[in-house]
């Protein structure tokens, strides 16, 4: 439970305050305890002449004053009027039917009672008062108290608070002076995390693994710069080679002319591949290659792909094989999917030896469509297989022993972003020394939907 920010925060927050009060209730107890020993000690004292602290006089009807104690007598000398008070206090007690008032003579204040009786024939009020000047004191203490009390309680609630909030938020500012010394040539550094259990630990964690995505992002894309580099400088270079020596004497055979511009046909079909691969690419990574999806069938989409690279496996001498279920309807880019097919079979016609076979299945599989390109090559090292999809990743690398076509690894890329894109996937299915296959998953129509394509 300790191990959230949050519950940890409520704790410090719960035992300030309680500090913060104790602190109060032990200093007001403290000033009552010494006023009630105080006020005990002068209790005695007010017991003994109490007839100097409280005051009564008897009033007749028409309120002359016919008995008060001595205190009254006195009272009624020139600092104050008496008797004219005790007519004020029992006129405003007749009016509210209130027996309770206040009066002030002198520049001390009173609480009084009056009270009706009868004696005899006749009515009489009994007027008794109280001094109120133990009381004002009393209370003028209680306030110097609290004014004393109050102002240091709530400079240590800020200085606890301070502290807690010094406390709770370290390793913030520990994250963010670290997130502030990473760039794009520190991306290997990460945050500290303190504690992997509470919010803070996981948003450590959560903002660590975005830069381990980030860093993996930026070195894929260093190398896929440097390796687009090297590509586009291989053709350049014998662009520019074969121009220099077609033009180095001033005159050739036109055979030798010929055999140039072969040349730079040849290299500048590559540059041109090279080129509209990357824009592909470019363009699919920023989401502006968006899918023009047609009603067709999948089973006729591999046929005419197998008759387009029939040519160059026969070149090959390669036998080109294929079990194809018949009606797989499909909702989705005929073009993506082709080129998707094609850049398949292409790779396996260009790693399968002479004399090899290359075979195209197609059918379904549950919800989805099953399309698996096998060859008979070398196949690809264990240690390779998970690089076989990145971008510029050569497969004559995988395949040593294969015939090397000069292709520049971005084929298998776009094959597994189009699949992507329609929802599905391309996987490895299998690779060891007799061959290996890629297999294409699509997402297929429920079983009950009619075949809305057309032949």
């Amino acid at each position: 439970m300790l191990d959230s920010v949050r519950v940890r925060l409520t704790f410090w927050y719960t035992g300030s305050l309680a500090v913060a009060l104790l602190l109060l209730s032990l200093g007001t107890y403290f000033v009552l305890r010494q006023n009630t020993i105080q006020r005990t000690d002068s209790s005695l004292s007010e017991l003994a002449d109490s007839f100097l602290t409280n005051v009564f006089a008897v009033l007749d009807a028409q309120g002359r004053v016919v008995v008060a104690s001595q205190d009254l007598s006195s009272a009624a000398a020139p600092a104050g009027n008496f008797p004219e008070s005790l007519r004020v206090v029992v006129q405003a007690a007749s009016v509210s039917s209130q027996p309770f008032g206040y009066l002030r003579n002198g520049g001390r204040r009173y609480r009084g009672y009056v009270r009706r009786f009868s004696a005899g024939d006749q009515t009489y009020l009994l007027v008794v008062l109280q001094s109120l000047q133990r009381q004002e004191e009393f209370l003028r203490e209680l306030t110097r108290t609290f004014a004393l009390v109050i102002p240091l309680v709530v400079v240590l609630a800020s200085a606890g608070g301070y502290f807690l909030a010094r406390r709770s938020l370290a390793p913030v500012v520990a994250m963010s002076a670290q997130a502030g010394r990473i760039g794009a040539a520190t991306l290997h550094e990460r945050l500290p995390v303190r504690n992997e259990r509470d919010e803070l630990g996981r948003l450590a964690r959560s903002f660590n693994e975005l830069l381990d995505r980030l860093d993996q992002s930026f070195e894929r894309q260093r190398r896929f710069m440097a390796d687009a580099s090297h590509e586009l400088r291989t053709p350049v270079a014998i662009l520019r080679g074969e121009a220099e020596v077609a033009l180095a004497q001033p005159e050739r055979p036109p055979a030798e002319y010929r055999e140039a511009l072969e040349v730079l046909r040849a290299e500048a079909q590559r540059l041109a591949r090279i080129v509209e691969d990357l824009f592909t690419l470019a363009r699919a990574d920023a989401g502006q290659l968006p899918l023009t999806r047609s009603d067709f069938y999948l089973d006729d989409l591999a046929a005419d792909c197998l008759r387009t690279v029939r040519t160059l496996a026969l070149a090959k001498r390669i036998n080109l094989t294929c079990d194809l279920a018949e009606e797989l309807p499909v909702h989705g880019d005929e073009g993506l999917l082709r080129r998707m097919l094609v850049n398949l079979l292409d790779n396996a016609i260009k790693f399968t030896g002479e004399g090899g076979s290359v075979t195209l299945v197609c059918r379904r599989q549950g919800a989805s469509y099953a399309l698996g390109v096998t060859d008979t090559g070398p196949g690809i090292p264990p240690e390779l297989q998970p690089r076989v999809f990145e971008r510029f990743f050569r497969m004559d690398q995988a395949r040593a022993h294969a015939e090397v076509n000069g292709g520049a690894g971005l084929g298998l890329s776009i094959a597994s972003w189009i699949a992507e894109a329609h929802g599905g996937r391309l996987e490895l299915t299998r690779s060891d020394s007799s061959g290996s296959t890629f297999t294409a998953f699509l997402p297929a129509p429920a079983a009950t939907e009619p075949a809305q394509a057309s032949r």
